[in-house]
């Protein structure tokens, strides 16, 4: 049945006002079509075209947002000569069919750039375009492999749903992904049906971009945010492009990674530029200049990569280490040094030497540690202070003495964890931080394992914790660019919850589909002597940058 969720959401907001800034309006050229999928669904869709005429070299948006949306912006691509074309995605506002999110993009994207370069007033070059929802969708349509398909700019998508966007280190991303599929109006049901898909399965292996994406042939600008919810995805979906995709696609992609999240950055912290991109519709305009129209405008001459280096940013006075630096590689030359936690709430670059050293504390799941800042979607987004969260005792604080000399880290950071606990499955979550000289705890990055998933997500590599028994974690923490500056301490924070960003594991070692089975409270103990040195391994810089 068809979903028509009326409420306009941030996201929705956000899929037009990061690529389009500006407000006009655009209804004289504007047509209304139905566009017929290979299974005989009709999708709603919204052509735009220029005065004068044709043929155009055409961009396409496919939105679960309403394409209506496209009516502020068309006017931006009509006047510099593009046709522009916005379609509801199946089962969304006008469009037929049952509202799938992102599971039939791939054929429906394919049919419709082809149904596009079979119009009188296209001329065969197509490029697609998207933020967030729509730029998941034009991924899947190149990964589709249409042959009219030429480029793509895409902003703020994951290169996997499954696990970039639904789980992180097998755990739920309750806020995102759960408050997503919500504002879409997708019931309880069938949400925790998503919930319960933590293990890869057939279906994730035939819809996930991940899995497809050595089809992907063309040029693709990824747009990406250090705070934003698929900042890892943004990244790696270019670097796999880039250097080890098809043929067609290697050398040919684009990336820049800004200091922004989705959705305004909270707390006391403000990057110079907002963390933006420059003029980023008409970095827009260059690429598809470029590609549909041909135009030699120097911007494959330029370094494939512009990322930001975020440092100190206090409101009233940000850091000039806040910077945009253009490369030509990522990660730039670094040594990948440990930073190990010690007895004392320590964390120093020398191995820890005790015998025996180790904090427990008790994880109840009806009291979970909150949420305070982080890769969030639309609120409590960003770098905001963790000493909000208060003292508890299941909240492990470690940091460094005063950094003598700024620390430049860049490209990506693991956590091999030693932990033991004396249920059959919890998580541990680890955060990055960065405390200023005057305390405030800035959260970089937060990410947790959950203890069945420690091996992995396929079938195989699950099996429940052995209580009572230390292992080793090793937790992917993502990728990021900060300078710790001279002053500042870098911290450790380690809990086993972070509610509402991860959903709470009930320690029960129940099945993932078992409501009925009741929660418990685990006994966790993290280690960090000689036999168990706990570190986070962070990239520090090398290079000069």
């Amino acid at each position: 049945m068809k979903q028509k969720n009326q409420i306009v959401n941030y996201i929705a907001l956000l899929a037009f006002a990061i690529i389009f800034p500006v407000s006009i309006a655009q209804e004289a050229n504007k047509q209304e079509v139905m566009v017929p999928m290979r299974d005989g669904v009709k999708l709603a869709t919204n052509l735009y075209l220029p005065e004068g005429e044709g043929p155009w070299p055409v961009v396409l948006t496919r939105t679960p947002y309403n394409k209506n949306g496209a009516d502020r912006s068309a006017a931006v691509y009509n006047d510099n000569g593009y046709a522009l074309v916005s379609q509801d995605v199946r089962g969304r506002y006008e469009s037929e069919g049952m509202d799938q999110p992102f599971e039939v993009d791939i054929p429906d994207g394919y049919d419709a750039v082809e149904w596009i370069a079979d119009q009188s007033w296209s001329n065969g070059k197509i490029g697609i375009f998207g933020t967030s929802a729509p730029g998941i969708t034009s991924n899947l349509a190149a990964a589709s492999a249409p042959p009219h398909l030429t480029a793509a700019y895409v902003t703020v998508a994951p290169d996997s749903l499954f696990y970039r966007s639904r789980f992180v280190g097998g755990v739920f991303k309750e806020s995102h992904s759960g408050g997503w599929l919500r504002g879409q109006g997708i019931n309880e049901k069938r949400i925790a049906a998503y919930k319960a898909r933590a293990v890869l399965d057939q279906g994730w292996i035939d819809t996930d971009f991940l899995f497809h994406r050595q089809n992907v042939e063309i040029p693709i600008y990824n747009v990406g945010g250090w705070h934003d919810i698929y900042a890892e995805g943004s990244l790696y979906n270019f670097l796999y492009l880039q250097n080890d995709g098809n043929t067609a696609a290697r050398g040919k992609q684009k990336l820049f990674m800004g200091a922004f999240g989705h959705g305004a950055l909270q707390g006391d912290l403000a990057y110079p530029d907002s963390g933006m991109i420059a003029g980023d519709i008409e970095q827009q305009l260059r690429w598809w200049d470029y590609w549909l129209k041909g135009q030699d405008n120097g911007i494959m001459d330029e370094p494939p990569i512009s990322y930001y280096m975020m440092a100190a940013a206090r409101k009233d006075k940000p850091s000039p280490l806040n910077r945009v630096i253009h490369a030509d590689h990522w990660p730039p030359a670094h040594d990948k040094t440990r930073f190990y936690l010690q007895p004392g709430g320590l964390v120093t670059n020398s191995a820890p030497t005790a015998d025996a050293a180790s904090l427990s504390y008790s994880f109840d799941p009806a009291n979970p540690v909150p949420t305070v800042g982080g890769q969030n979607l639309g609120r409590d987004v960003g770098p905001r202070d963790q000493r909000e969260i208060g003292q508890r005792q299941d909240y492990l604080r470690f940091q460094t003495p005063v950094l003598e000399e700024d620390i430049i880290v860049a490209g990506h950071i693991d956590m091999e964890l030693f932990a033991s606990t004396d249920a059959l499955d919890t998580d541990f979550v680890v955060k990055l931080v960065d405390i200023y000289p005057d305390g405030y705890q800035a959260l970089i990055l937060d990410y947790p394992i959950r203890m069945r998933f420690r091996d992995g997500q396929n079938a195989a590599d699950v099996s429940l914790a052995n209580p009572g028994e230390i292992e080793k974690l090793n937790i992917n923490m993502w990728s990021t660019a900060q300078t710790f500056e001279k002053g500042h301490r870098i911290g450790v924070h380690i809990s086993s919850s972070n509610y509402p960003r991860f959903a709470v594991n009930p320690n029960n070692g129940a099945e993932l589909d078992d409501s009925n089975t009741p929660a418990r409270v685990a006994n966790n103990t993290i280690y960090f002597d000689a036999q168990h040195p706990s570190a986070i391994i962070l990239p520090v810089v090398t290079e000069e940058l």
